[in-house]
């Protein structure tokens, strides 16, 4: 494992893609969401909503949401078709997942396509073929690690991010006030999550929005080149994600408390996505 990076603006920059004359909703990238629950249905709604102003061609909504995801963002598509990457297990109980999602979601990581992997359905990630970038926070780390037969993390949380990557076989984004990036080749990010406010309910939907979104633009470009996405290529997208979210955060919070940093909700550091989107493009 190599000494951790510091993600920076700069970094972020050169993995975000503002969209040319000749661009469609295609080749913009498409990113397939399963995600919300009849218990948490306000998870689907939150992602779909990151992923749109994160900057993305098309958002393919495939859960069990779909009638608030459509109130708040009827551009969204609900009909099977074509993506470019997933979106899974935000706003899902891993315990209570019916029998035909947690089929939906298999089928999905038996696939070629990257697949960002959030909550619910941290577990079906374990013997993926897909390339897959995890995105647990402390506790659920811990549960993919048993899944994996590793032991609980403890508290070097740059070391167990990399065991849990070599063992998944995919990079892993270890949400916290400092996030960590790793890949199963050793690669590693931190990312700082730029203001506390963050620790809210919601936002860890909104950064699976934004991981992917920009995972699905990143393989549009590479389908373009012939090419496809493998695992430790996420974890600079995963890293690029974060910081935009923390990025949005930071927005979000100076914007609440008029010039100082005051308390947010997750839809307002969606809100700011664009913003944090276009601070990044101007390095």
């Amino acid at each position: 494992m190599g000494e951790p990076v510091t993600w920076t603006a700069t970094d972020a920059a050169a993995h975000l893609h503002a969209p040319t004359a000749g661009d469609d909703k295609y080749s913009r990238g498409v990113v397939g969401v399963q995600t919300g629950s009849a218990q948490y249905p306000g998870a689907a709604v939150l992602g779909v909503e990151a992923a749109w102003r994160t900057g993305i061609g098309m958002v393919r909504y495939l859960g069990a949401a779909r009638e608030p995801v459509m109130a708040r963002r009827p551009e969204t598509v609900t009909a099977d078709g074509r993506v470019q990457a997933w979106l899974m297990g935000s706003g899902m109980d891993a315990a209570a997942l019916p029998p035909a999602v947690a089929d939906d979601l298999r089928a999905a990581l038996a696939g070629t396509l990257p697949a960002v992997v959030d909550a619910g359905a941290l577990e079906l990630a374990v013997g993926a073929a897909a390339p897959v970038v995890v995105t647990p926070h402390a506790r659920e780390h811990d549960v993919l690690r048993k899944a994996l037969g590793l032991e609980p993390a403890g508290a070097g949380r740059v070391a167990a991010a990399h065991e849990t990557a070599a063992a998944l076989g995919g990079a892993v984004l270890l949400k916290g006030a400092e996030t960590i990036v790793t890949t199963p080749s050793g690669w590693t990010a931190r990312v700082d999550a730029g203001t506390p406010w963050l620790a809210t309910a919601g936002t860890g939907d909104v950064l699976g929005g934004v991981l992917g979104a920009v995972v699905a633009g990143a393989q549009a470009r590479a389908e373009a080149e012939g090419e496809t996405l493998g695992a430790d290529d996420l974890g600079p997208l995963a890293a690029t994600a974060a910081w935009v979210h923390g990025r949005a955060g930071v927005i979000a919070a100076l914007r609440a408390g008029a010039g100082m940093p005051g308390p947010i909700t997750a839809l307002d550091v969606a809100l700011a996505l664009p913003e944090a989107v276009a601070a990044a493009s101007r390095h």
